[in-house]
């Protein structure tokens, strides 16, 4: 078993540590955290950490998913609205 994990992230090759939720890739990725943007032009990153704040919304392998609820898998896709 590998101690990483690679996945893109709007795109990009991004490597993170085995176990690793999608929440966590995404401020490794960009620094930010940012998971999408708000109907009012706001970024928005996750702010619970336990899915309840619906923040970190983004599509994952084409499906709509928390991203601090996802743990990350070799090869998966996710998009934000970044």
């Amino acid at each position: 078993m590998s101690d990483h994990t690679l996945l893109h992230i709007d795109g990009n090759l991004v490597r993170v540590k085995a176990g690793s939720s999608v929440a966590a890739a995404l401020h490794v990725a960009g620094g930010t955290g940012v998971a999408r943007i708000s109907v009012t032009g706001q970024p928005r990153a996750p702010f619970c950490g336990m899915g309840v704040c619906q923040e970190c919304r983004v599509l994952i392998d084409g499906r709509h998913r928390l991203a601090c609820q996802t743990v990350c898998a070799e090869g998966m896709r996710v998009e934000t609205s970044e």
